[in-house]
């Protein structure tokens, strides 16, 4: 039976829990047509207590994709040029989640915190192929 989209998942990671999540989400213009695709990865401590959630941005722009329908999955996210991740894969979670660590998120910090994905996915893509740390290349 296939994964529910919806439902949360476990990551462990340095001696913590996490829920994480990945959506899809689109602003209106004011015709009410979908624009300016985002997709979203949030990263939950455990307990909620923990700390807020992390929420690691990746907004549609030139040069770049994020899910939106064929040839890409549905997790996908990338550089067309460049580096890429499938963010329903747990080792590009986590991959993600060792940069922003490394570059100063606090899982501890109590209110939520958004971080622009683009600044991670470079350094994040690298360590997931080995090439290098989660401090970037």
């Amino acid at each position: 039976m296939p994964r529910s989209a919806k439902k949360a998942r476990r990551l462990a990671a340095d001696g913590r829990v996490y829920m994480w999540t990945t959506r899809h989400s689109h602003r209106r213009d004011e015709d009410g047509r979908a624009v300016d695709c985002r997709q979203v990865l949030t990263l939950s401590p455990q307990p909620p207590a923990g700390g807020g959630p992390l929420r690691i941005v990746f907004a549609d722009g030139p040069g770049r994709y994020v899910p939106g329908g064929a040839p890409f999955g549905s997790g996908d996210v990338g550089f067309a040029r460049g580096a890429d991740l499938n963010l329903h894969e747990p080792g590009a979670v986590r991959a993600l989640l060792d940069v922003a660590v490394a570059r100063g998120w606090q899982p501890g910090q109590r209110r939520a915190a958004e971080v622009d994905g683009w600044t991670l996915l470079e350094a994040a893509a690298a360590a997931r192929a080995g090439r290098t740390g989660p401090e970037g290349p």
